[in-house]
């Protein structure tokens, strides 16, 4: 065994790494949202959101200039919201039981899928109210479930703005959350440096899909680009409800 994980556990998260950072370079979301509840059926809970906090932060370093250079003001905004709000969730997790929370992350999952394919909204700006509120919403799911996407997703996806714009800004959102959310965890101990070893046993994976996902980007038109991330984290999200359900 490895970091005590046995050969079906590695297995998994490989796996999982595999998709989840195809999606990630395709959509610019949805790493988080595939990983944590698969990851989460073969380790605890709390390791496989501290482990995908890591994963995330990691792989948002790989094309950072760009990213941050296409990115929409408000993703700082829905950034520093998000960093308020992270210790609530982290304590959350810690606080209730582990078939508890893996119910949860996969319920998360599915209503992230959801709301991808909401109709699209027909105001380009949101009110500051709003990006504060998504903010906020993302700290909790960030410390709770390792997913800031579900509140972060709609409002960037469901806007009339060029895909290129909202993927950088939702990959930005994602990289300060997620990088804090991680230390968070340590901080308060609920976590310990082991999460960020088994990050590190993953990366690879996480970097090859990305890479692929990332190639794809660009060769499809916006609503295919919306319809096809939005499929894929369908499957994700009801295949760890399912495992979850026979688990």
């Amino acid at each position: 065994m490895i970091l005590g994980l046995t050969a079906a556990a590695i297995a998994t998260g490989i796996a999982a790494a595999l998709v989840a950072g195809f999606v990630r370079g395709l959509a610019g979301f949805g790493m988080a949202i595939l990983l944590v509840p698969i990851l989460g059926l073969a380790i605890p809970p709390v390791e496989a959101v501290v482990s995908a906090n890591w994963l995330g932060f990691a792989i948002s370093l790989v094309s950072l200039r760009k990213q941050v250079s296409e990115s929409e003001r408000s993703a700082w905004v829905i950034a520093a919201a998000a960093l308020v709000a992270i210790p609530l969730g982290v304590l959350g997790l810690s606080a209730i039981s582990p078939p508890v929370a893996r119910l949860l992350i996969a319920l998360i999952a599915l209503g992230a899928f959801v709301a991808v394919l909401l109709p699209p909204r027909p105001h380009a700006k949101p009110a500051r109210g709003e990006t504060v509120a998504t903010g906020l919403a993302a700290g909790v799911l960030t410390g709770f479930a390792g997913m800031p996407g579900p509140p972060v997703v709609p409002y960037y996806v469901r806007r009339p703005i060029p895909p290129a714009i909202a993927r950088a800004s939702m990959m930005s959102v994602f990289m300060v959350t997620q990088a804090a959310g991680a230390l968070t965890a340590i901080v308060l101990g609920v976590a310990t440096w082991r999460e960020a070893a088994i990050a590190l046993g993953l990366y690879p994976a996480v970097f090859i899909g990305n890479w692929a996902g990332a190639r794809a980007f660009g060769r499809i038109d916006p609503t295919a680009w919306r319809w096809i991330a939005g499929g894929m984290l369908g499957l994700a999200a009801g295949g760890a409800v399912l495992k979850l359900a026979t688990a």
